[in-house]
């Protein structure tokens, strides 16, 4: 077999195990191409879709370079809060809970570490003198800003 022949060989097995993989019934290799390619984009698209989910966020613009995570997971009666940022910031923590109070939010549990990055888990129950119910993505949302707010004041 020549060298040439072995070439088309790899490659022909290297597009066939592209097909198998993205599920194409393409038999050309352009369409299998294509077919990859829509496949990627749509992975790219769940991808997103599962961060906005799980409430990760990386923001970082040139307007608040501070990449941080903010998840927030409904519970039974409250919520929990995971907030994660790459360094430590002084005074953040202070932020973060005068925004549950804004909220209506009573820590009733939290962990908290500020030494070389920020980390807070907070499990946050409604008081009873709040009447109007919040979701996940209200208190995800008021996390944000408050470490937006705190970013921009340091």
């Amino acid at each position: 077999m020549s060298s040439r022949d072995r070439k088309k060989a790899s490659v022909y097995r290297k597009l066939q195990r592209l097909r198998s993989v993205v599920n194409s019934t393409a038999v050309n290799k352009t369409s299998i191409i294509v077919d990859a390619s829509r496949y990627i984009e749509e992975l790219k698209e769940k991808m997103e879709v599962l961060n906005q989910e799980t409430g990760t966020s990386g923001i970082s613009n040139s307007q608040n370079p501070l990449p941080m995570q903010v998840a927030v997971e409904a519970l039974e009666k409250g919520f929990l809060i995971n907030v994660f940022l790459e360094k430590n910031c002084p005074g953040l923590l202070v932020s973060i809970l005068e925004t549950f109070e804004e909220l209506g939010l009573d820590v009733l549990d939290a962990r908290v570490s500020c030494q070389e990055n920020f980390q807070l888990e907070a499990i946050g129950g409604e008081n009873q003198s709040n009447a109007e119910g919040i979701d996940a993505q209200m208190v995800k949302q008021a996390v944000m800003q408050a470490i937006s707010k705190w970013s921009e004041n340091i």
